[in-house]
């Protein structure tokens, strides 16, 4: 053993309970399935949804659903397998019915992300990918949800809830189990994260408007351009300088290249005349006094 073999930090996470044959999907489940694969030109790209939707229905991607979906796209179960267990959003066991997700990357972690999770564990009493006995509460450690102008971030059934302390994360526990209305920073009330999953298979739940979608970090930078009125060139796509940003120098007139020219062929010298022959006229004399 050399001390530094591999080590597999994520052991169960890929694998899938196909002997659990329980199942909520019911003729109308399928139906729905149906409506999702005929919005798109090749039905294999439905398999995504129709995942989110059979957790919405089954709390998981159940073996059942697994099969089903397999036999409406074409394809083989082992495909579908392979998707659910590659996307980290796809449970292979029940979820609760809230799911908790820490953001424990880059930016989160260094503003407390960690200590977040470990406030989460003790107050559930559970750990990162377990799901509490009484079924209400999953856990998650979740990794980078891009959004870190509101770090550390905590999700709950999808929703943002930002720049969260350990005070506010065990208020936001103790809220959801007592039933209590609970706002995402940036988005809808809180309902159950069953309901979350067949939003994103691609059922609207009419409430996509309620709440702002983006907060005031995100929107600073267009509050500022509007302050200094700076706006995008439509043509060029050049923004102009900021009014009180230095002059740049005047810039060095451009000349134009001169067009090249071929090359004129040097004239061919003309050839010295011959000289006449000096013996032709004597030739020709000699054949005159021969006649």
């Amino acid at each position: 053993m050399s001390g530094h073999e591999f080590e597999y930090d994520f052991a169960g996470t890929g694998t899938m309970d196909l002997d659990d044959r329980s199942t909520n999907i019911d003729q109308a489940t399928i139906a729905e399935m149906n409506e999702l694969i005929a919005r798109y030109p090749d039905k294999r790209s439905a398999l995504g949804p129709i995942l989110h939707l059979v957790q919405s229905v089954d709390g998981r991607v159940s073996a059942p659903g697994v099969e089903i979906a397999a036999a409406l796209l074409d394809i083989p179960p082992a495909q579908v397998q392979g998707f659910a267990t590659f996307y980290t959003m796809y449970h292979k066991k029940p979820a609760g019915k809230h799911h908790i997700g820490v953001c424990t990357t880059a930016l989160c972690a260094v503003l407390g992300g960690d200590a977040l999770l470990d406030c989460v564990e003790k107050k559930l009493g559970i750990h990162a990918d377990e799901t509490t006995p009484d079924g209400e509460f999953s856990l998650e450690r979740i990794e980078c949800n891009a959004a870190c102008d509101f770090a550390p971030v905590v999700m709950a059934n999808w929703e943002f809830m930002d720049n969260m302390t350990p005070e506010k994360a065990e208020q936001l526990i103790d809220d959801l189990r007592a039933g209590k209305p609970v706002q995402a920073t940036r988005g809808a009330t809180l309902t159950g994260w069953r309901d979350s999953e067949r939003v994103l298979a691609g059922f609207s739940d009419g409430r996509a408007d309620e709440g702002p979608s983006a907060g005031e970090p995100s929107l600073r930078g267009v509050q500022l351009a509007a302050e200094k009125g700076w706006t995008a060139d439509s043509v060029t796509g050049a923004a102009p300088a900021p009014p009180d940003a230095p002059a740049a120098p005047p810039a060095e007139p451009k000349t134009e290249p001169k067009a090249a020219t071929a090359k004129a062929e040097p004239k061919a010298e003309p050839k010295p005349k011959a000289k006449a022959d000096a013996k032709a006229p004597a030739a020709k004399a000699a054949k005159g006094d021969k006649k």
